[in-house]
């Protein structure tokens, strides 16, 4: 088995994309995998539950727990903690993955949704940091990636769409804040985000649609490169915001024609959002 052997990784919006990738990846390794999401019952254009996200956790070597949450309540996230301490024993790593999206301006965001963002997003990392930090401070190698991107301030990336970029700036301004603050308790925190598109379906039908997949990289981009900042020891990574091709280049890795989703269009890829 691999670096994650026997280590608790507690993952938001973990039913499906982006967190349920990771899950698998890091179960690949025989990780003990907490799938915290909102989904229990299949959805006619969202396939994916906390139920068989943990099936494939378990098919591929780990062991999983499945728990439904919704991030924007402390007293459930507080509860999916203690869910994870009494199953596995220990936390050692939490990724803020669960997410809102709409891509509108002030003028056509409704304030619910507004709302909706700042507390999936940003609210929600302090929220399930806080609560996961005490078990992290005994665990072993201990983690927080927030799916979050490098801050710019270039006006384009607050024109069109000022609310969620609020949101998920603020998601990296903690990352910032929480590496310092939790360092001396040995928890390495960093942001993680994909310099292309991923096929999701936030792609498919909050940005744009299911074409979009054509010029889009695969989730597991994304799966591992998480998989290899958790694989860093002793702090040597954190208050980082990574973008997921440059960590892979890093460790040596050179063909990402196996990650797009269209070998065919790897020449043609979409960058992501807040990726100059």
């Amino acid at each position: 088995m691999g670096t994650l052997q026997g280590r608790t990784i507690v993952i938001t919006g973990a039913s499906r994309g982006i967190g349920r990738a990771i899950a698998r990846r890091c179960a690949a390794d025989g990780a003990n995998i907490v799938i915290a999401a909102k989904t229990v019952d299949p959805h006619p254009k969202l396939p994916g539950t906390i139920h068989t996200v943990a099936e494939e956790v378990e098919t591929a070597g780990g062991k999983a727990l499945a728990f439904q949450v919704d991030v924007r309540d402390a007293e459930q996230v507080g509860a999916l903690m203690e869910g994870a301490i009494s199953t596995f024993g220990q936390i050692d790593a939490l990724i803020n993955n669960a997410g809102a999206i709409s891509l509108t301006p002030v003028e056509q965001t409704d304030v619910k949704r507004y709302d909706l963002m700042q507390d999936v997003n940003a609210r929600a990392v302090f929220v399930c940091s806080k609560a996961a930090l005490p078990y992290l401070k005994n665990g072993r190698n201990s983690h927080i990636i927030n799916v979050s991107p490098p801050i710019s301030l270039n006006p384009k990336w607050f024109a069109r769409h000022a609310p969620y970029t609020v949101s998920k700036f603020g998601m990296t301004m903690l990352t910032i804040g929480m590496a310092e603050e939790f360092r001396a308790a040995g928890i390495a925190v960093n942001s993680l985000w994909p310099r292309t598109t991923i096929a999701t379906a936030a792609i498919e039908f909050a940005v744009g649609s299911r074409e979009m997949f054509q010029v889009s990289r695969k989730a597991e981009i994304m799966a591992d490169a998480a998989y290899a900042v958790l694989s860093t020891e002793d702090l040597s990574l954190t208050g980082q915001a990574l973008v997921d091709e440059e960590v892979l280049r890093k460790i040596g890795v050179v063909d990402f024609d196996q990650y797009a989703y269209d070998p065919g269009q790897s020449g043609k890829l979409q960058r992501d959002l807040f990726v100059d």
